[in-house]
């Protein structure tokens, strides 16, 4: 055999092997992989508890901004800020003293622990020492929690709850009497107590958003913490998906931000440069010299400037005559007028009577007198100067 054909014979082999080992070393089983969230499930953190709280019996809503229900109502908070508007806070702590009922988780920012002193509950953080290892401190452990409940005392065994996502390095006091809480060997981890008519619960975990609500006893957890009842009025509070600026400002002020637009629009209109001009150029029409002269002899005799007209012609007659005869400018008025009649052949008298006294004529006398200087005018200047052709 050839050394190539060992080769591929020898690789097949070894392709035959491989398969082999892995068709005997690997299990094929099914896995159960969960379902993407889409539509409404996928932006609302709160999708799958409120799907809880009306299968009970009551209505939930999901709203991005406080507006004061009523008393009988529950309102979760989670993701929100207590203190970024102090009318809203304002609003939200005279809702529960008059008999409203609060829920709020550990994503509840209060910077300045305006909450704390209102409601009465506070963080208390454990030493670093006594946390948890790191490797063992993951977000997914859950831990079994003890309820105590002060207005159930005849309970004859306190239930417990399964709650994910807890904290231990941290847990809640309150220096008032609690009516409801969970505690472990770490401490309380969800704790009621009374405001005014109402009553506030704080949750050290983040138990009813999106998918962690489907771990351990969430779902118990909160009908317990909002003393769910057939008929009550739910309200999820977040803030963690608002819209943009520019989507409020269109929403609050749409009028005035169109007015604007159209506004800036003719003012750029107004001010931009031109292409070109507004209108098509007319088309340059030439007219001759005759025409023109035609013209402004019918402006002068129509708007009363026939005594300049007639001495234009005169003084282009004479002008003429001069280039003909040397001694023309020294010769006087009739004289001029012979030497033009020999020149031209015109009546001497005619020719007398047209360069005098232009203010006796009317109009129409007027321009026969005109075309007659204009006349004598070519005969002495073109007339007499044009070469004879054929001729001694």
């Amino acid at each position: 055999m050839k050394r190539t054909t060992w080769i591929a014979f020898a690789v097949s082999i070894s392709l035959a092997l491989v398969t082999y080992w892995v068709a005997r070393n690997t299990e094929w089983v099914d896995a159960t992989i969960p379902a993407i969230p889409r539509g409404e499930a996928l932006i609302n953190p709160f999708y799958a508890a409120q799907k809880f709280v009306d299968a009970l019996g009551a209505h939930s809503t999901w709203d991005r901004a406080f507006t004061a229900p009523q008393p009988t109502a529950i309102i979760v908070v989670s993701a929100w800020h207590w203190n970024l508007f102090p009318a809203r806070r304002d609003s939200l702590k005279q809702w529960v003293e008059s008999g409203g009922r609060l829920v709020a988780d550990r994503s509840m920012e209060d910077s300045d622990r305006d909450f704390e002193r209102w409601s009465g509950i506070r963080h208390e953080f454990r030493s670093r020492r006594d946390r948890r290892p790191p490797e063992q401190d993951t977000e997914r452990q859950c831990s079994t929690f003890e309820e105590s409940d002060a207005e159930a005392p005849g309970a004859v065994r306190p239930a417990t709850y399964q709650m994910c996502d807890v904290f231990d390095w941290s847990s809640l006091k309150t220096h008032k009497a609690p009516t409801w809480s969970l505690s472990d060997a770490s401490g309380i981890q969800a704790i009621r107590v009374r405001v005014g008519r109402g009553n506030v619960t704080m949750i050290n975990a983040t138990p009813f958003r999106y998918q962690s609500f489907l771990d351990g006893d969430h779902a118990r957890l909160l009908a317990a913490a909002i003393e769910l009842h057939r008929g009550d009025e739910v309200h999820f509070l977040s803030e963690d998906d608002h819209p943009s600026l520019l989507a409020m400002i269109w929403h609050h002020g749409a009028p005035v931000v169109a007015l604007t637009l159209v506004l800036a629009a003719l003012l750029l209109w107004r001010d931009c440069v031109r292409f070109g001009p507004l209108a098509a150029p007319h088309e340059p029409a030439r007219r001759s010299l005759a025409e023109q002269i035609r013209g402004t002899a019918q402006f002068a005799l129509r708007y009363g400037s026939d005594a300049a007209l007639h001495a234009a012609c005169v003084r282009a007659l004479d002008e003429a005559a001069a280039r003909r005869l040397k001694i023309y400018s020294r010769l006087t008025g009739g004289e001029r007028t012979a030497a033009l009649a020999r020149l031209t052949g015109f009546d001497e008298q005619t020719l007398a009577a047209a360069i005098t006294n232009p203010d006796a004529r009317t109009s129409h006398e007027l321009r026969r007198t005109i075309a007659l200087l204009e006349a004598a005018r070519r005969h002495v200047a073109v007339d007499l100067t044009r070469p004879s052709y054929g001729t001694r």
